[in-house]
């Protein structure tokens, strides 16, 4: 029945039954095509930001439908207590991707940042099991964004975001954003682990500097912490390298992935070396969803895709261009203060709020997403085409004069 409803309708019912925690687009999505999305009347929008970075492959990918049909026969769940043909070779080829050994399934993103912080106090207590249990710190990076559960939240720097749950999990400690006095001040021997995005995604699309990563991967070794790279929005292929860490030669002790993993269904993996994967044991911790075959089979046909030749580069040179034309239209528009970003995930930092640019963008079918009030994040498809940028360029062009005329018109009259 509720597929027969049109978009009113189902605005208003949503307004009676969903707890609200979204603040929706005024659409109503019912099919995908490439890097397009269309609503119920048929209009179509080219998508700047993929489901939030996890349509990395677009919609309606003839490969990854053939995979749902053909699992969709057979086998969606069986628990993890059974032995199934996919997560094994999942694992394997995750492991080899980011050059560690063993691999945990979950959900979400969220998920496996809460069993990278278990996994990272108990390595600590397997490794030093006779003295007082004091190497539980967590050091998290100023801007950062982890996840909405407790754990997660705990490690999340905007106070937006943690303020209304206080009191959240003791021992996790922020550290000034690529401030080496900061990291070595707060990097001690009570620190079981350090949780690093290398590129912040929430935070607006802000870069770790490598000087700072290579600090962090140095006091991990010198302290016996594990370095956690939290891949979840910028790994998988979205900056052009499989991993956002490579750039830097970074070696962390586990690597976290999610978002794009399983083409749009629920996936996400802890990646971890050796060592540290041994300090969990059976019944220390598990899942009932995560990993099951139908995700860990979409996700060997993504990884298969992504890592096809010429795929990489082909992100590469996509997202140079499309940095090119937003930095041409930053030299145009002092509305926009600063470009940020590489591959395929990018930003603009504007002067001004970016509501508007959102709304305005729909209504001319593009989808984009604003963060940190006034910063316009770009996440598409890794299939984007030039034509697409070309597109979204000229119709940002008018809308981002339009708001600095308007802005500057306020302020004088203010």
């Amino acid at each position: 029945m509720t597929a027969m409803m049109n978009f009113e309708a189902i605005r208003e019912l949503e307004s009676r039954v969903l707890v609200p925690t979204y603040e929706r687009f005024p659409i109503l999505a019912v099919r995908g095509e490439g890097c397009c999305l269309f609503d119920d009347q048929g209009k179509k929008y080219v998508d700047f930001f993929g489901g939030l970075a996890v349509n990395s492959l677009g919609y309606a990918h003839p490969e990854i439908l053939k995979v749902l049909r053909d699992e969709s026969e057979t086998l969606l769940h069986v628990s993890n207590l059974f032995y199934h043909s996919y997560q094994a070779p999942l694992a394997e080829q995750l492991a080899r991707w980011a050059g560690l050994d063993r691999v945990f399934f979950g959900n979400s993103g969220t998920e496996v940042v809460e069993a990278a912080i278990k996994l990272a106090r108990a390595y600590a207590r397997k490794r030093y099991p006779t003295e007082p249990f004091e190497r539980y710190e967590i050091l998290a990076v100023q801007n950062s964004f982890h996840g909405r559960s407790l754990g997660a939240l705990s490690a999340t720097w905007p106070e937006k975001y943690r303020k209304p749950f206080a009191p959240l999990v003791p021992g996790i400690r922020f550290v000034g954003l690529n401030d080496l006095a900061s990291l070595e001040a707060n990097f001690t021997s009570r620190v079981a682990g350090i949780l690093i995005e290398p590129i912040q995604g929430e935070g607006g699309v802000v870069e770790i500097s490598g000087e700072f990563l290579k600090a962090a991967e140095t006091l991990s070794r010198k302290h016996d912490a594990l370095l956690i790279c939290d891949e979840i929005q910028c790994g998988l292929g979205r900056t052009g390298r499989l991993f956002a860490f490579q750039k830097f030669e970074l070696s962390p002790d586990v690597v976290l992935v999610a978002k794009p993993l399983a083409a749009g269904l629920p996936l996400a993996a802890m990646i971890a070396r050796e060592s540290a994967a041994q300090a969990l044991s059976p019944g220390l911790h598990g899942t009932t969803f995560g990993g099951g075959p139908l995700q860990c089979r979409l996700a060997l046909k993504v990884l298969e895709i992504i890592g096809r030749p010429g795929f990489l580069e082909g992100v590469r040179k996509t997202g140079a261009y499309f940095r090119r034309q937003l930095e041409k239209l930053q030299q145009e528009l002092p509305v926009i203060s600063e470009v940020r970003g590489e591959g395929l995930m990018l930003a603009v930092q504007l002067t001004v709020p970016g509501k508007a640019v959102v709304r305005q963008a729909l209504e001319a079918g593009f989808l984009i997403n604003c963060t940190q009030e006034n910063v316009l994040r770009f996440l598409p498809p890794l299939t984007l085409e030039q034509s697409h940028v070309d597109a979204l360029v000229e119709v940002l062009r008018p809308i981002l004069a339009g708001l600095a005329s308007q802005h500057k018109s306020q302020e004088v009259h203010a």
